[in-house]
């Protein structure tokens, strides 16, 4: 059994856990997903402010990606992902269901490790859910030319949603709380794993936020698994005039210490080919180009399509 461990939040870091499900068809995975806790905007937002604790929402979306396919569990996970409808007002206009849950265990159990264990049994999941801390952060940015009419002035810009929707360009990151203490049990599993993967995703917001944690940045500088970063299929607000190789260049700069083995992207995304390959040789990484995007022409991994370009990979032995 191959032990893979997968750092991301949101939208990208479910189609990465999709398609490790797809791969587990052919190989024998042991899945665990580490999980950003920054997020303030909409239901998670609203629940953090109000209820204080870590934001559910991409905790739901990871736990979701990973529920079992009985018919029952499927049910479950729709559940989950229901959202009440209604005015703002409404307390519970805009919240998805499984937030509400997620919250709720983890009031009553205290530990939200043992929250996510709870509702992972209740989806019948195929892998675990940690989170990156036990205590919620903030995202921070320094941006530029977020006014027009000064480009060159840099501002600080707080928080997840916001950074997410910047205007301007990012020039550093950083979390608040500055050390977090890492989850317990992400740092063993980091340390046990045979693959660590990192992407897609949001970079500022979802990717990058695990390297700023130092007990998981020292986990995974010293840990024995090999690394694979699977690269965006389009540059979204926060990473607009961030280039495909720039992507990786980050990585590094926020862990120098960072090397990697394989690089992912799909082979329309990344247009010219070399600067890429290059940037993925800077880190000791082989760059892999495959068909991974869903064919409607929407900038969104197909978890089958990137599944078939993850076997091969996570297959190669030592």
């Amino acid at each position: 059994m191959r032990s893979v461990v997968a750092f991301g939040g949101g939208h990208g870091l479910s189609a990465s856990l999709r398609a490790l499900r797809h791969c587990a068809g052919e190989l024998d995975l042991d899945i665990t997903a580490v999980v950003t806790v920054g997020d303030d905007g909409g239901s998670s937002g609203r629940l953090r402010a109000e209820r204080g604790g870590l934001p559910p929402g991409d905790l739901r979306q990871a736990l979701v990606a990973l529920a079992g396919d009985h018919p029952a569990t499927r049910r479950s996970a729709g559940l989950f992902q229901h959202r009440f409808a209604g005015e703002t007002r409404d307390g519970l206009a805009g919240h998805a269901v499984g937030n509400l849950v997620l919250c709720g265990l983890m009031e009553q159990l205290g530990d939200p490790v043992a929250a996510l264990a709870h509702a992972g049994a209740m989806l019948g999941a195929v892998g675990r859910v940690l989170p990156m801390s036990a205590q919620p952060v903030d995202i921070e940015a320094r941006v530029r030319g977020l006014d027009p009419a000064h480009p060159d002035e840099v501002r600080t810009v707080r928080g997840q949603h916001q950074v997410a929707v910047t205007t301007g360009t990012v020039q550093a990151l950083r979390i608040t709380p500055d050390a977090p203490v890492a989850c317990a049990e992400a740092v063993a599993a980091i340390g046990d794993a045979d693959w660590l993967i990192f992407g897609p995703g949001s970079w500022y917001t979802s990717v990058l936020p695990h390297l700023l944690v130092p007990g998981l940045a020292e986990a995974i500088v010293a840990s024995p698994a090999r690394r694979l970063v699977t690269l965006n299929l389009a540059a979204e607000k926060e990473t607009l005039g961030l280039s495909v190789a720039d992507h990786l260049a980050a990585l590094r700069w926020y862990l120098p210490q960072l090397t990697v083995d394989y690089v992912v992207a799909d082979s329309k995304a990344v247009g010219d080919p070399e600067p890429v390959g290059r940037a993925a040789e800077s880190l000791g990484a082989r760059l892999v180009l495959a068909p991974v995007a869903v064919d409607d022409g929407t900038p969104r991994h197909d978890p089958a399509a990137l599944a078939a370009a993850l076997v091969p990979v996570l297959g190669v032995d030592r």
